[in-house]
């Protein structure tokens, strides 16, 4: 996307902020810009700060001027609350399509989660084993090492007997069944293991 792309869209975004239901104009932007650095130079009493003009602003738009200088960019990033490094041309090739993708696919999943630890609240175990997910930064990764866990055989039984064993034996069957316990071997000497 190129810098003056990015300088409508976000006129765009701004009128659409303030009601107005369009994009701002130039000119308003400009006004804007100048009543939001008098408020800010009130509170901190000190003289009016850098403006932009309409004038300049059409040619950042037209792409006559493909450059802001220093001062413009943070002016016109403290006003959009943007990040300064965002009022530059895109590299050629980059795409933030793919990267938005993948966190809103991200988003879509907690959200998901967190309703799912909301319906089952009155199992707190399975409630807190949700959020816990949700709040994981990378939800969909846990879900997909989950996966590969139980096409494992046994191997969830096997991790739920190490990680939680109060758990584990009230509710796997090889654990509760009602053979006699084997002896387990410590120290040269046999001891029996009951459950």
């Amino acid at each position: 996307m190129k810098l003056s792309d990015k300088i409508r869209y976000l006129r765009e975004v701004e009128g659409n902020l303030r009601g107005l239901n369009r994009a701002m104009t130039q000119q308003e932007l400009v006004r804007a810009i100048e009543e939001s650095n008098k408020e800010s130079n009130k509170s901190d009493n000190r003289k009016n700060g850098a403006t932009i003009s309409q004038s300049y602003l059409s040619q950042i738009e037209s792409g006559a001027r493909p450059h802001l200088t220093n001062t413009t960019r943070l002016l016109l990033a403290k006003f959009f609350k943007v990040h300064p490094g965002y009022l530059v041309d895109d590299p050629e090739g980059y795409n933030a399509q793919l990267m938005a993708d993948i966190h809103t696919l991200e988003d879509k999943l907690d959200l998901w989660l967190i309703s799912g630890a909301e319906r089952f609240r009155r199992d707190p175990e399975l409630c807190q084993a949700l959020l816990t997910l949700a709040q994981n930064k990378d939800s969909r990764r846990c879900l997909l090492l989950l996966e590969e866990v139980l096409k494992t055989p046994s191997l969830a039984d096997r991790l739920l007997e190490v990680l939680r064993p109060e758990t584990a034996t009230a509710h796997s069957p090889r654990l509760t069944s009602t053979t006699e316990p084997k002896p387990v071997s410590t120290n040269n000497r046999t001891k029996r293991h009951t459950l």
